[in-house]
């Protein structure tokens, strides 16, 4: 009898977490080595419609989603793909799988979540490191004391999030719904830029959007046959308000440049496939990928934009340290920066916690010199594109994630005596100790 992995989470969301929990669910369907049950769960407000009927994967992952909360047994590994402080054990064994985090120091009660499970597997060398590294200080209620440390202490490990190399590939025919999008651009040369749209001020939203578009502007003002910049973006939906809610957001920053004549900015707004997300980054007008990012649990995105082979200007911090190579990006200087405090909802991120923050004048110039001396930026596009093909794949993510799950159901108890709690109801809240960094 096949062992049964129980897997939660927003396998449905067009999320980042969502994009995860659908390869992790396909590579285990797939190794056909395991009994694969899945509960479904939202992801904030983004929509729940990422499961394509035309994609065989997506119809397994469908086939296996308990729309009744009932298992005829307590599964011998749970997986529980969500932000640390969500999870919750159901299994045998318990192992949370998370991005981590963006900035330099997750909420004590992320590292309380990581304490309940088994183990903890990150996307990136960057989130592990930052669990691993951090401590609190756990005070008395009452006396306000020091009463003990709280740190990581089970163990971690790393899972890359792996691009499928059968999908995100260099194609030389862009469908029309694609090419009808890219109809309005005049411009023959695009950098582009893939990511939410987060909360904050200019300078402040994670993904630094702001900053970059002002930069760019500056860049490019008052030029003749200026490059354009794409952004596949949104805020929190697809939405028309969101659509004008962005456009607002661009014409402030245009303002700020008075009469100066300005390059174009084009926003690519709404759901579009994997297929049609491959043709977007491998677009001919789409010259080089460009972030000016202040913090990945991963960086999907760059991942599958490297896999067309063209340059990416971006900084070398955080997740995406792990895939994009010195030597083949065009890297942009960054610093460690305070985080804002209204760049994350309420009691997400630590006050002293920092993030990266791009040299933008050095990015001016990198900008400005793909633009007019691009020939000599290609190779580098073309050698990022065969490393990562052969190390950051899905095939060699799968491959790993198989080797880890059979470690780990190696030493899983026979019989407990554990009740399998009912998947319907919420768990308690958890009483926790008032916490600051130590």
């Amino acid at each position: 009898m096949k062992p049964m992995i129980l897997v939660t989470a927003p396998v449905e969301t067009r999320s980042g977490y969502g994009n995860h929990a659908r390869d992790i669910c396909r590579a285990l369907i797939e190794s056909d080595k395991y009994d694969v049950k899945i509960q479904s769960v939202p992801w904030g407000s983004t929509p729940m419609t990422a499961l394509d009927s035309n994609d065989p994967s997506h119809n397994e992952i469908q086939k296996r989603i308990l729309r009744q909360p009932n298992l005829s047994k307590q599964p011998e590994l749970h997986l529980h793909i969500v932000i640390p402080n969500e999870f919750r054990q159901f299994g045998k064994k318990n192992v949370g799988m998370t991005a981590g985090i963006e900035a330099s120091i997750p909420p004590a009660e992320w590292i309380q979540g990581c304490n309940r499970m088994d183990m903890t597997i990150f996307t990136s060398e960057f989130s592990k490191f930052v669990f691993e590294n951090v401590g609190f200080d756990k005070l008395d209620n009452n006396t306000k004391q020091v009463v003990g440390q709280l740190k990581l202490e089970k163990p971690s490990d790393v899972l890359f999030e792996g691009a499928d190399a059968n999908l995100y590939k260099e194609v030389k025919k862009i469908s029309k719904k694609l090419d009808d999008k890219f109809s309005i651009i005049e411009e023959d040369f695009c950098f582009l830029f893939v990511g939410h749209w987060l909360q904050g001020n200019l300078g402040e939203d994670r993904k630094d959007i702001g900053m970059m578009l002002k930069t760019f502007f500056t860049t490019f003002r008052n030029m003749n046959n200026p490059p354009a910049l794409v952004l596949k973006t949104s805020g929190a939906n697809f939405s028309i308000i969101d659509r004008n809610s962005l456009k607002k957001k661009i014409d402030d920053i245009k303002r700020t440049f008075g009469n100066s004549k300005l390059p174009n900015v084009y926003i690519v707004h709404g759901d579009l496939t994997d297929e049609e997300m491959n043709e977007m980054y491998n677009h001919p007008k789409v010259k080089a990928h460009l972030t000016f990012t202040h913090g990945e649990g991963f960086g999907r995105p760059l991942l599958e934009a490297s896999f067309s082979g063209k340059p990416i200007i971006a900084p070398i911090s955080t997740g995406q340290a792990d895939f994009l190579d010195k030597e083949y990006t065009i890297e942009i200087p960054h610093t460690m920066t305070k985080v804002p405090t209204n760049a994350f909802p309420k009691g997400y991120i630590n006050p002293e916690s920092q993030w990266s923050t791009v040299n933008y004048g050095i990015a001016s110039r990198l900008m400005l010199d793909v633009f007019k001396n691009y020939d000599k930026y290609k190779v580098r596009g073309k050698k990022q594109m065969l490393v990562n093909r052969e190390n950051f794949s899905f095939e060699a993510m799968k491959d790993k994630l198989i080797g880890m799950v059979d470690n780990i159901l190696s030493d899983v108890p026979k019989q407990v005596e554990l009740k399998l709690p009912t998947l319907k109801k919420e768990p308690k809240k958890l009483k926790l100790p008032k916490l600051k960094k130590g």
